[in-house]
């Protein structure tokens, strides 16, 4: 049997390094090795490439780039006809042919169509959503102007940059209410994430949302809760069971995603079979508007009136054995190996 040679990236320039050096671990522990040869692909902090030789476990815990003797410089060969990692080696370039490259790379400079651009330059196949698909989701400003244009109820917001003055945007809060969302438009995982109760808290919480943007968004909060659609594949899609996520108070911020100290995740969600339909079919429809390919995770919220009203797309999601993503296509019957198999064979054959 010919093994499939993948370039797995992780880490990256992002507040979301260490996340992305779970998931990747995972999937490179749950990648079939009859069928796949995984070439780990580290970027540090700085911006440093490398293909890394040792344990699995020196990515979890961080110590990879540590390890000198496992880490070869290497980059992307930008000729389409050889699609090839170079390694600089004592000895010279050595090149090291792959089928497709597969980043796990949470945010910016990762998820944001950055390095699926470079990829797409140099004419490798990629597992994921390409470039358009990447940016568009990442930004979640233009992310809502599609999702109306193609019918779904969308937060009432507005986008403002640096140069917005205060008075613009406190009269703009008192229009939508409080409580609201202060958000960078171009960030992953509620960094820079705020939710303001009282005007007073408005102007600080700009100021954080723009020290991970240059333009931020004020949104209305929407009343009801969260679910989520695991979305995969490009002509055919296959839908996970819908999640629900149960809030003790506040949103689903960064530490709440991560340890689940006062939420929960309920797979499949606590909402009728009608209702989980039309989740699906709602996320199936965003999927498609938004031009994802390979898979991606679908957040919306229900309402009390049973409203569904889109939230955003992860195009990279959690990949841990315990992400969001993977519980959503378990419980639809398809395990982690399945999902790793079914992304890689559909970016060959793309």
């Amino acid at each position: 049997m010919k093994q499939t040679h993948i370039a797995v990236f992780f880490g990256g320039c992002s507040p979301e390094y260490h996340v992305s050096l779970q998931s990747a671990a995972a999937v490179i522990r749950n990648l079939n090795r009859d069928k796949t040869v995984p070439y780990p692909i580290g970027i540090t902090q700085d911006g440093d490439w490398f293909l890394y030789t040792g344990d699995i476990s020196g990515i979890a815990d961080d110590s990879w780039h540590r390890q000198k003797d496992a880490c070869i410089p290497v980059f992307l060969s930008p000729s389409r006809s050889s699609r090839c990692l170079l390694l600089k080696e004592e000895t010279g370039l050595r090149a090291l042919e792959i089928d497709a490259a597969f980043p796990v790379l949470h945010g910016k400079n990762g998820e944001d169509g950055t390095i699926q651009g470079l990829l797409s330059l140099c004419g490798i196949a990629l597992v994921g959503c390409g470039v358009l698909a990447s940016a568009l989701c990442m930004d979640k400003e233009r992310a809502h102007r599609l999702a109306k244009a193609a019918g779904v109820a969308v937060p009432n917001a507005r986008a403002f940059g640096p140069k917005v003055s205060p008075k613009t945007l406190l009269a703009f809060g008192r229009s939508i209410g409080y409580p609201l969302f202060v958000k960078p438009v171009k960030a992953g995982s509620s960094f820079g994430v705020t939710r303001v109760s009282a005007e007073s808290q408005l102007l600080a919480a700009v100021e954080l949302a723009f020290s991970y943007d240059d333009e931020i968004l004020l949104e209305e909060a929407i009343e009801g809760f969260e679910v989520g659609c695991a979305v995969m594949g490009t002509e055919t899609l296959t839908v996970g069971e819908v999640d629900e996520i149960e809030l003790a108070g506040g949103f689903f911020n960064y530490t709440e995603k991560y340890t689940l100290t006062t939420s929960a995740i309920h797979v499949p969600a606590r909402i009728s079979p009608a209702a989980a339909d039309r989740v699906k079919e709602t996320a199936k429809l965003l999927y498609r508007a938004l031009a994802c390919s390979g898979f991606a995770r679908v957040d919306l919220f229900l309402t009390p009136q049973g409203g569904i009203v889109f939230n955003e797309i992860n195009t990279i999601p959690g990949f841990t054995e315990h992400s969001r993503f993977p519980k959503m296509m378990q419980a639809a019957g398809i395990s982690f190996s399945q999902i790793l198999e079914t992304v890689i064979e559909e970016a060959i054959r793309s």
